[in-house]
């Protein structure tokens, strides 16, 4: 069964950045959709960021955008978050999830098939 693996995670203070890293199957399409989403403790999941392959068109939702940035290395299967001006509210366990075949990107999780386990990130003030 194909999964994707989140690394990257960890404890930083406000104001600080972290890159986040997705590893992802070789897809058979050219077409696909990798995003990231999070959940904080007590509060529903919610999407981040996502990238649209192969045109690289990036997507981000109000809170990420303007601090994050999602980017992906096609040679290693790889999609990365990089977080900037990281704020307390930004903890969470932040989830890399795919969508194989998918023409455009959505924010919905239903629109996802693939996920991995998460990877926590916790940001201080």
């Amino acid at each position: 069964q194909m999964r994707l693996a989140e690394s990257g995670g960890g404890s930083v203070q406000a104001g600080g950045s972290l890159r986040l890293s997705c590893a992802h199957p070789a897809f058979t399409s050219a077409d696909n959709c990798v995003g990231w989403f999070r959940q904080a403790p007590g509060k529903q999941r919610e999407w981040v960021a996502a990238i649209q392959f192969p045109e690289d068109r990036p997507s981000y939702s109000k809170a990420a955008k303007g601090r994050f940035s999602i980017s992906r290395d096609l040679a290693e299967n790889m999609v990365y978050l990089q977080m900037s001006s990281l704020r307390p509210e930004d903890s969470a366990m932040y989830y890399c999830a795919a969508d194989p075949g998918g023409w455009t990107c959505a924010s919905e999780e239903k629109y996802f098939s693939l996920w991995g386990q998460g990877t926590r990130v916790t940001v201080t003030s």
